[in-house]
């Protein structure tokens, strides 16, 4: 029997602390350990918050990590340098992507994203701009959708 203990940590930063440390305590692992093992694992994330998943066997009270992706909107903040989006999106812009940084980060969500194909994970991202105030390329993100629809950027989505 295992259970799962599911948490948002900022990246590298973890600690014994709610809400890891009362969730764990219980189950009779190291907490320290365990706290290390995310930080090494989330290292690359600083800043950002990153859902974690510690799976610990109750019996033999071995654990694992699973890391999980950060949300798309915790990347398009962190490529363009952002604390947050805009306040009105839609009339205020607050930074501008190229069409290159999203089908990067839409790679990088590959893994989490239910979108089957890279087209479709880059149009996701593309609406989380319009939903932070992001332009791509100096155009709306819904503008760059439309011409993705239209077969345009054809290139770019190989």
């Amino acid at each position: 029997m295992e259970s799962r203990v599911k948490v948002m940590v900022e990246g590298g930063k973890a600690n014994p602390g709610p809400p890891l440390g009362p969730a764990l305590g219980p189950l009779g692992v190291n907490v320290a350990q365990v706290v290390a093992k995310i930080n090494e694992a989330t290292s690359s994330f600083a800043g950002m918050k990153v859902p974690v998943t510690v799976v610990v066997k109750k019996k033999t009270k071995e654990f694992s990590i699973e890391v999980g992706s950060p949300p798309t909107a915790a990347l398009i903040k962190k490529e363009l340098g952002l604390e947050k989006g805009a306040k009105t999106p839609g009339s205020e812009v607050v930074g501008n992507l190229s069409l290159a940084q999203v089908v990067k980060i839409a790679k990088l969500k590959s893994g989490t994203s239910l979108a089957k194909t890279l087209r479709s994970a880059v149009k996701e991202v593309l609406g989380t701009c319009v939903s932070l105030g992001v332009t791509v390329d100096g155009k709306s993100a819904k503008e760059v959708q439309r011409e993705i629809d239209e077969g345009k950027h054809e290139e770019e989505l190989k």
